[in-house]
C-alpha cells in the first residue's frame, strides 16, 4: 500500500478491464452481506466499489467499517455491471476491489452531502467545506474555472496581454464608495481598494501596451443588487486604435467561443444589435432582457384625440402615451393586483396606471367614458389584445 496513488478520477472509469487506483469521498455504503457497494465520489463524479466473497477477507471487513464522507484510496480492476445505471457517468462499470485504505474517518455530517438539500444557509455555511462537497456548488467552481481560461485563450489568441495590476490605490472617483486600508508607514492615510482598473488600464494605453485583459479583483463600499456586490471579478480589456464595430467583433467573437468551449452551445454571429434609442422605446431600459414579451407601445397617436386630461397633458407637454401587453393574465391580474401595481407605480414617479382588463366578454377599461365610439376597439386592435389580455398604460414626459 505504500505506493497507492491515485491514477483516475471516479467520474472517468468507463473502460473495463483497465487496472485503476481511485479516491474520494464515501457517499453510499449498501452492505448485503456476502457483498458491498460503496458508491465513491470525487469531483468528476462518482463510481462504483464492489467487495465480495473473493475479496481478501481484511479488505471486505474495512469495506464494512465504512460510512458516510470517509476519504478512501482503492484499487481494482474495472468490470461491467450486471446491472446498469443509466443516471450515473460511470453506471456501466464498477470496480472490483483488491487492495483498499482508509485515508481520513469521518463523523456523521450535520446534513447529507446530496445534490438537493432543504438545509438551511446559516448551518451550510458555518460547514462550508461540507457543503462545497456537493456537486452543484463544485459545477459552479469549475465552471468558473473554464470561463477564466476560455477567456484568456481567446484573447491571447487576439494578441492581448494579461497585466495585473495594484491592489492598493490611491482613491479615485468612482461609482461608489471606496474600501480603505489605513497605511502603517503613512500615519493617517489610507490607501483605497481598486472599483475598477480604469485609471491603469488608461495608462497602459498611453504607455503603449494597446491591447490589455486581466481577470480583474473589483472592490464597491455599496449597498448589494441583483448584478453587483462588494467583491466581485470582471474580465477587464482595453484597446488602442480601434472603433466601434472592431469592439463589437471581438466581443462577439468572444462569447461565441466561451459558449462553444464552456457549454458546447454554437453562438450565431453577428449577434442581433439595437441602438441605445430602440431599446429605451421598445423595453424601457438600456440592458433589456430581449427574451420577454410585454414591449411597450407607443399609443401617443391613437389617443392624440381622447379628451382624457391623462394623456392630454402628457402629451401636450412633449410627452408619450406608452403600453403594455400581459398576455394571458386577467386572471392573475385582478383589479385588486392592479391597484397594488398602481400604487407600486406611484412610487417610482409615475402619476398613475391605466389599464384595460379583458377577463369577460367584455374588456373593462379604467378610463372608458372618456373614449369615443369605436376608439377602445382600435386602441386594442393596435396593441394586438386578445380576451384575457391586461394592458397596463402610463402618459408621461419621454
Amino acid at each position: 500500500m505504500q505506493d497507492l496513488r491515485r491514477t483516475c478520477y471516479c467520474g472517468e472509469v468507463t473502460k473495463a478491464g483497465e487496472t485503476v487506483v481511485v479516491g474520494g469521498f464515501v457517499q453510499k455504503v449498501r452492505n448485503l452481506g456476502n457483498l458491498i457497494f460503496i458508491d465513491l465520489r470525487d469531483r468528476t463524479g462518482i463510481v462504483q466499489l464492489a467487495f465480495n466473497d473473493q475479496t481478501d477477507r481484511a479488505i471486505f471487513e474495512k469495506a464494512a467499517s465504512c460510512h458516510s464522507e470517509y476519504v478512501l484510496l482503492a484499487k481494482g480492476v474495472v468490470a461491467e455491471r450486471s446491472s446498469i445505471n443509466k443516471d450515473m457517468k460511470t453506471g456501466a462499470v464498477e470496480v472490483l476491489v483488491d487492495d483498499l485504505r482508509v485515508l481520513s474517518k469521518a463523523q456523521t455530517p450535520p446534513f447529507a452531502i446530496t445534490d438537493e438539500t432543504k438545509t438551511n444557509e446559516e448551518l451550510r455555511l458555518k460547514y462550508r467545506y461540507l457543503d462545497l462537497r456537493r456537486a452543484p456548488l463544485q459545477h459552479n467552481l469549475m465552471m468558473r474555472h473554464k470561463i477564466a481560461l476560455a477567456a484568456r485563450e481567446y484573447f491571447y489568441a487576439n494578441n492581448f496581454i494579461e497585466i495585473e495590476t495594484p491592489m492598493m490605490m490611491k482613491s479615485t472617483p468612482e461609482g461608489a464608495r471606496d474600501y480603505l486600508i489605513p497605511s502603517r508607514v503613512h500615519n493617517g492615510k489610507f490607501y483605497a481598494l481598486p472599483q475598477s482598473p480604469q485609471i491603469y488600464k488608461q495608462l497602459l494605453m498611453v504607455a503603449g501596451m494597446d491591447r490589455y485583459i486581466q481577470i480583474a479583483r473589483c472592490f464597491r463600499d455599496e449597498d448589494l443588487r441583483a448584478d453587483r456586490q462588494p467583491e466581485f471579478t470582471q474580465i477587464d480589456l482595453e484597446m488602442s486604435f480601434v472603433d466601434v464595430e472592431d469592439i463589437l467583433q471581438l466581443t462577439e467573437g468572444f462569447v461565441k467561443y466561451l459558449f462553444q468551449k464552456v457549454l458546447h452551445m454554437d453562438i450565431t454571429t453577428p449577434l442581433p444589435r439595437m441602438t441605445y434609442q430602440e431599446a429605451m422605446e421598445r423595453y424601457g431600459s438600456d440592458k433589456p432582457d430581449t427574451r420577454f414579451g410585454m414591449e411597450l407601445q407607443d399609443l401617443s397617436d391613437t389617443v392624440k384625440d381622447v379628451d382624457f386630461m391623462v394623456f392630454r397633458s402628457a402629451l401636450e407637454a412633449g410627452g408619450s402615451v406608452r403600453a403594455i401587453v400581459a398576455k394571458n393574465a386577467a386572471s392573475v391580474l385582478t383589479r385588486k393586483e392592479i391597484d397594488k401595481l398602481t400604487e407600486k407605480a406611484k412610487g417610482i414617479g409615475a402619476k398613475g396606471l391605466a389599464f384595460i382588463r379583458w377577463n369577460d366578454e367584455k374588456p373593462t377599461c379604467s378610463f372608458a367614458k372618456f373614449l369615443p365610439e369605436g376608439k377602445l376597439d382600435e386602441i386594442l386592435s393596435h396593441l394586438d389584445c386578445a380576451k384575457g389580455d391586461v394592458v397596463l398604460i402610463v402618459a408621461d414626459k419621454n
